[in-house]
C-alpha cells in the first residue's frame, strides 16, 4: 500500500455506497491503519448523486477530504460525468459497465465491470451491487486484505443477510479476472 490512498465511492442515493466507505475504512482499520470516512448526498437522498470517501494511511491523516482519487469508482452515469475530473491521473477508475467513459480520461487502469448487474442477477439482489463493488476494488488495489474486508462486511450487514453479502464479494473478485 501507498503512505496514503484516497478513494471516492459515487453513484446514487439508495446504493450503499455510504455503508461501502465505511466497511472499507472498517477494514483499514482493522488491518491496523489510519482511516477517515465522509460522505455526501445530492438533495434528492435516493435517487440523488451520492458519495462517500475514505482515506486510508499509514500515517495520521491531515485532511479528511479526498482532493484527488486514487480509486474511483462510479456506479451511474451522473456521478461518474461529476467526479471523473476527480481521479489522480495514476489512478484507477472502476465504473459499473452501464457508463460511458470520456475517449480523453486520463487513468492508469479502467475497469468498466457488471456491477449493478451482477449484484441483480447473479447475487439476486440489487441492493448489494456496494458489496460487489468492494470485492472489485479489494480484487484491483489490494488496499485491504480479503479477510479483513469480509470481516468488516460482517460486521456492518444485516444479520441474517450474511451468505448474501459473502457472495457479493466473491462475485465482485470474480468480476476483475474475467474483465
Amino acid at each position: 500500500m501507498a503512505m496514503q490512498t484516497e478513494i471516492r465511492l459515487t453513484g446514487s442515493g439508495g446504493q450503499g455506497l455510504i455503508l461501502g466507505g465505511i466497511i472499507l475504512a472498517e477494514a483499514a482499520i482493522l488491518q491496523g491503519h489510519n482511516a477517515i470516512q465522509s460522505q455526501s448526498y445530492g438533495p434528492e437522498a435516493r435517487g440523488g448523486a451520492s458519495k462517500a470517501e475514505v482515506i486510508i494511511s499509514e500515517n495520521e491523516i491531515d485532511f479528511p477530504k479526498v482532493e484527488k482519487a486514487d480509486i474511483l469508482l462510479a456506479l451511474t452515469q451522473v456521478a461518474f460525468d461529476k467526479y471523473k475530473d476527480s481521479l489522480k491521473e495514476d489512478g484507477i477508475l472502476v465504473v459499473d459497465s452501464s457508463i460511458e467513459i470520456s475517449e480523453n480520461l486520463k487513468a492508469k487502469k479502467i475497469v468498466s465491470a457488471p456491477i449493478l448487474k451482477t449484484a441483480s442477477d447473479v447475487v439476486g439482489k440489487s441492493m448489494v451491487a456496494n458489496i460487489v463493488a468492494l470485492g472489485v476494488i479489494q480484487e484491483l488495489s489490494n488496499i485491504v486484505t480479503k479477510e479483513e474486508l469480509e470481516k468488516a462486511v460482517l460486521n456492518r450487514v444485516p444479520k441474517g443477510t450474511e451468505e448474501l453479502n459473502r457472495k457479493a464479494l466473491e462475485e465482485g473478485y470474480k468480476l476483475v479476472k474475467s474483465v
